[in-house]
């Protein structure tokens, strides 16, 4: 894998929006000139189920698969999703995870316990982790279905993208009677991620 690559994923449950901030991520990549690849992975169940989507840009790329630890971003809308995906990170890729727990069918059902201390876990595995509440955050923003587009605010900041890149073309995937709550929670989401990295310094 050449340098100039940058390989996301971007992983939720079915129902909370992870396709299209892919779909976005990948439209605003061609905006800015790149080649760009994207594949997605569905699990049981579309509501509910495991969806996690890859998106491949740079100058040149062959195949929109992200092998086992070659990930360099992971943005999770929910705990247990950046667990599940968390081992295709390379050693210091970053989750940008939502604080987020959703049961799974069989912890719904009593067939298994949601996992403990996911927090510490995935900072073993990556080497950073930054931890938002997007839905405190989105229902700030008037909506709390509005936490993929917040998430996808916090990746934006974190990849360097040009925000009005971003912009512009929410404003055209998006129905026009909810931009202005969406392009608040975008908002909220690069400010959320660009504050917890001045802490971090």
């Amino acid at each position: 894998m050449n340098d100039q690559t940058t390989n996301v994923l971007i992983a939720g449950v079915g129902g909370q929006g992870a396709l299209l901030v892919s779909e976005i991520l990948s439209l605003a990549s061609m905006k800015n000139g790149q080649d760009v690849k994207k594949s997605e992975v569905h699990g049981m169940a579309q509501r509910g189920g495991s969806v996690v989507s890859y998106v491949r840009y740079g100058r040149r790329v062959q195949s929109p698969l992200i092998e086992k630890g070659a990930g360099h971003v992971l943005l999770a809308l929910e705990e247990l999703e950046a667990l599940r995906w968390s081992h295709l990170l390379s050693p210091d890729g970053v989750i940008i995870m939502n604080s987020q727990k959703i049961s799974p069918l069989p912890v719904a059902v009593g067939l298994q316990k949601y996992p403990q201390k996911i927090d510490a876990q995935l900072r073993q595995r990556a080497g950073r982790l930054v931890v938002i509440d997007a839905v405190t955050l989105s229902r700030q923003a008037g909506n709390i279905r509005a936490v993929n587009i917040l998430m996808l605010g916090a990746l934006t900041a974190h990849l360097g993208m040009d925000p009005d890149v971003v912009r512009s073309v929410l404003r055209s995937r998006l129905p026009q009677k909810t931009w202005t709550v969406n392009l608040k929670a975008f908002r909220m989401g690069l400010e959320a991620y660009r504050k917890s990295v001045s802490h971090h310094q």
